[in-house]
């Protein structure tokens, strides 16, 4: 499935007849705050992508030597049928082996985006620093309704390190299966925006997944998801959040009617 000789590398507009992925994240979960450190506040959460798509994301990370800290990223796609070679998108992201206190393993950079925004004029006021994502078939997601012409879900394609251990790799695989999803828990690197000063209120947390639309999608006007949420600030003690509303596929949370 990964042999270069068996891909044809195609312009960005050339995607018909082919089976694309289609990244819907979940709604953020389990968010609340926490002490960073004395007198800061962050707000936590988990995030997950799920792929609902008629094929899988194949991410594949190559580099030419050692020297060179990072890996380009590009993207196999399944034609139709399963007749052909498989087409190939460069271009699509970096990544970066990352060491941290629980992992050391290729994170695929900026896959998902983290952003929380003031609800009455949904201005930005804080964002994620995330270095970047392994991505694999973590679960199974629990939407049966997938693309028309989707695969059957079967065996977890995906269920990889992305290289654990393995900074002297010159090339990785990773990605996520139709019917898989991708999970990440709070607090986890990365998982959490800085809320220190923000005032008590409404926000908005928007969790965006491919918000470049490097990867070819079958579609992009789900790759956002969202929660209204109050914060509500204690003299010397950790703010109180609490959850309004979840909205899933959409950065507006609640949604425009």
């Amino acid at each position: 499935m990964l042999g270069a000789a068996a891909a044809a590398t195609v312009g960005a507009d050339r995607t018909a007849g082919l089976r694309l992925p289609n990244l819907d994240p979940v709604a953020p979960y389990a968010v609340h705050a926490f002490r960073d450190a004395p007198g800061r506040h962050r707000l936590a959460f988990a995030s997950a992508t799920e792929n609902h798509g008629e094929g899988p994301l194949v991410i594949v990370g190559g580099r030419t030597n050692r020297r060179t800290p990072t890996m380009m990223a590009s993207q196999l796609v399944d034609r139709a049928g399963g007749n052909g070679p498989q087409t190939s998108f460069s271009g699509v992201g970096v990544l970066r082996y990352t060491i941290s206190p629980d992992h050391a393993h290729w994170h695929l950079l900026s896959f998902m985006r983290y952003e929380l925004r003031r609800a009455a004029d949904f201005r930005r006021v804080a964002r994620d620093r995330k270095t970047g994502f392994c991505l694999g078939d973590r679960y199974g997601a629990g939407r049966p309704a997938f693309a028309a012409g989707a695969a059957r879900v079967g065996p977890r394609d995906f269920d990889t390190d992305c290289g654990k251990r393995a900074p002297g790799l010159l090339g990785v695989v990773e990605g996520i299966s139709p019917g898989f999803g991708d999970d990440y828990k709070p607090r986890l690197e990365g998982q959490s925006v800085d809320v220190t000063g923000l005032p008590s209120g409404r926000y908005v947390l928007v969790h965006r997944a491919n918000a470049d639309r490097r990867v070819r999608e079958l579609r992009y006007d789900d790759n956002a998801s969202s929660v209204l949420l109050s914060l509500r600030r204690r003299a010397g003690r950790l703010p109180v959040v609490r959850i309004l509303a979840r909205c899933r596929s959409t950065a507006r949370c609640p949604a425009p009617a």
